[in-house]
């Protein structure tokens, strides 16, 4: 066994924490506040197949930190820290399915450095993202949902040290945060913001509120979006959606704000169709790669938009009032291009269906050919270049992936996050921006678990309703909104015997004249009143994903390419997704950086004046 000197003091350990970036890939680019009182702080980077985590934390006894499917206790991968007596150090533990706490035997998480001082307990370990070990969690592109803990007491093996109210859970993208790019703080900025807006208090409302952006007379380009969410209402304001609304409008429509979707919804709003900005619950701010823009102050640029927000209020609180919105900051210094953004997966409407109990249900949206090859060709025959992209579905959303197929060979996944977390919906920054040719098609994969639902689950916009989305940020901006497809409904029901409807159409949802025992039942109710076995959800599902699909393919101003309604037949998509194979890294290997801090840390211990240390 190596033996070095005993070890420093204190305060030494302090010198060497302030030595820490003269050291090579000690630097982390990433940071987040992991509770409400800002005393548990979480700063990480990647280097190369290892990430390497700082924890600062306002306590002197142990600091716990780890990952979980859930955000529980339960199944859980966690590595528990701190300095005791001055000794330091770091355990690498995991949960079963019972919560119960047990040493991992294969310890994956390296100590790199651990400091306290009055305040604050610094622990800085590493880790390799994917250990091979049953016990850990493999770190990857997806959602990782982070937990965390820490104690006035250190740690020690059978004591009940138990962390109590000191503990909880935030999602991230590890791998693939948000970019946080510094703009300059002078740049001027506007805000769209809803004026005193009473959440009703029902379970789903959609709010919209027409604006005009301000007249700047020349071209101008937004490079960055913030969300503006009233403090308390976090959890309530689920997403924003910005449209560009008919630039025939004039300023009648203005400061008038209504329930959208509804009956007396005014009709100028029926013309805001182009999507060019989403946010959703747990994102943050967007900020534009530094040579794409989204284009204002031209006859061409939005001059009227409609700002959609969903309130999600399940325990129908009374008398909240909201006055969230979008801060949109821009710069007469153009980039190269305009940014556009396409609407693609599955139409939300009835059609979509999921029955209940199923522990892993698929639905997908179909971004088709057809579409892309009409409006490609007519725009853009070289093709747009997509760099991010928000994956959007519901509470029953596991997984999402978007699937890019070309001459019928799959490419690989434009996005995806296999561990899907309704609260936490961001726009994914793409390592590599993806060219999209015409003629390619583009397949947005939903995976549903609806194990805790007794009846089928449908298509809509109430947050126990669902959705398959994906919103993809391209340039250059072309004349295509909304690139989606609709399952054949009359096929799904043939599925549980239904042979006729009655025509014409006059009800919606319509009703069924045969056979006998659903005569009279709207398709909803007949759907609900099939007898649904996991088995007969297993073929249902496999039958659906086969049937022909109704194509969506729209333009600004509600217009439309030849394409839409058109009927077609999905390409042939292998099933279940292939993942790529993970390379696994040993527990007993070091990288060499940490070889080197190490060798460092050796070096001023026995080098440095005793007295240096009060230099602190």
């Amino acid at each position: 066994m190596l033996r070095g000197p005993p070890p420093p003091p204190p305060l030494l350990v302090a010198f060497f924490f302030l030595a820490l970036p003269l050291v090579p890939g000690r630097h982390y680019p990433y940071s987040a506040v992991l509770d409400g009182a800002s005393r548990y702080r979480l700063s990480w980077g990647v280097r190369g197949s290892a990430v390497a985590f700082r924890l600062e934390v306002r306590t002197l006894g142990y600091v716990g930190f780890g990952f979980s499917p859930t955000g529980a206790m339960a199944s859980a991968d966690l590595v528990l820290g701190g300095l005791d007596r001055g000794k330091p150090y770091l355990q690498d533990y995991f949960t079963n399915a019972d919560r119960t706490l047990k040493k991992d035997s294969q310890q994956d998480y390296h100590l790199e450095y651990a400091m306290e001082n009055s305040t604050h307990t610094i622990l800085a370990f590493n880790r390799q993202l994917h250990t091979c070990d049953p016990n850990d969690m493999s770190i990857t592109e997806s959602t990782v949902r982070v937990i965390w803990s820490y104690h006035d007491k250190d740690f020690r093996e059978g004591s009940q040290n138990y962390h109590g109210s000191n503990r909880g859970t935030k999602s991230l993208r590890l791998l693939n945060p948000e970019k946080n790019a510094f703009i300059d703080p002078s740049l001027p900025y506007f805000d769209l913001t809803n004026q005193g807006v009473p959440i009703p208090d029902k379970d789903t409302t959609y709010w919209c509120q027409m604006f005009k952006i301000p007249s700047l007379h020349e071209k101008h380009h937004v490079i960055k979006v913030e969300p503006l969410i009233q403090k308390g209402h976090e959890n309530v304001v689920h997403h924003i959606l910005l449209y560009q609304c008919s630039s025939s409008l004039n300023d009648s429509v203005l400061d008038y704000g209504h329930e959208c979707y509804h009956p007396n919804m005014p009709d100028s709003f029926l013309t805001c169709e182009t999507v060019i900005f989403a946010w959703a619950i747990g994102g943050e701010g967007f900020t534009y790669p530094p040579h794409v823009g989204l284009s204002i102050g031209t006859a061409l640029d939005p001059q009227y938009v409609l700002m959609e927000v969903h309130y999600d209020n399940p325990s129908y609180v009374e008398g909240m009032i909201d006055n969230s919105g979008l801060r949109l900051f821009y710069t007469p210094d153009l980039r190269r291009y305009d940014a556009g953004v396409i609407e693609a997966g599955l139409w939300v409407s009835l059609f979509h269906n999921i029955p209940p109990d199923m522990p892993d249900f698929i639905s997908e949206g179909h971004c088709t050919q057809e579409c892309l090859e009409e409006a490609l060709e007519a725009e853009k025959p070289s093709g747009i270049h997509v760099f991010a992209v928000l994956l959007h579905a519901h509470l029953a959303g596991r997984a999402i992936r978007m699937r890019h197929f070309r001459n019928g060979d799959e490419q690989q996944l434009l996005a995806y996050d296999d561990d899907f977390d309704f609260n936490f919906q961001e726009f994914q920054y793409l390592k590599e921006e993806r060219t999209i040719l015409p003629g390619d098609n583009l397949v947005t994969e939903c995976h549903y678990s609806t194990l805790d639902r007794q009846h089928m689950t449908w298509g809509g916009l109430s947050t126990r309703n669902e959705m398959c989305l994906s919103y993809l940020l391209y340039y250059p901006r072309i004349n295509l909104t909304r690139c989606a497809s609709i399952p054949d409904i009359m096929e799904q029901l043939e599925f549980i015997g239904v042979k006729e409807i009655y025509r014409p159409v006059r009800t919606w949802p319509f009703i069924i004249k045969s056979p006998k025992q659903y005569r009279n039942l709207s398709f909803m109710d007949a759907m609900n009143k099939f007898k649904w076995s996991r088995e007969h959800g297993v073929s249902y599902n496999d039958y659906v994903l086969r049937l022909p699909v109704n194509v969506r393919c729209t333009k600004t101003d509600n217009a439309e390419w030849t394409m839409q309604g058109m009927m077609t037949f999905p390409p042939e998509v292998e099933r279940p997704y292939k993942k790529e194979e993970v390379i696994c890294s040993s527990a007993s290997s070091l990288n060499c950086s940490l070889f080197v801090f190490l060798f460092i840390v050796l070096y001023i211990s026995t080098t440095a004046p005793r007295n240096s240390v009060f230099v602190v």
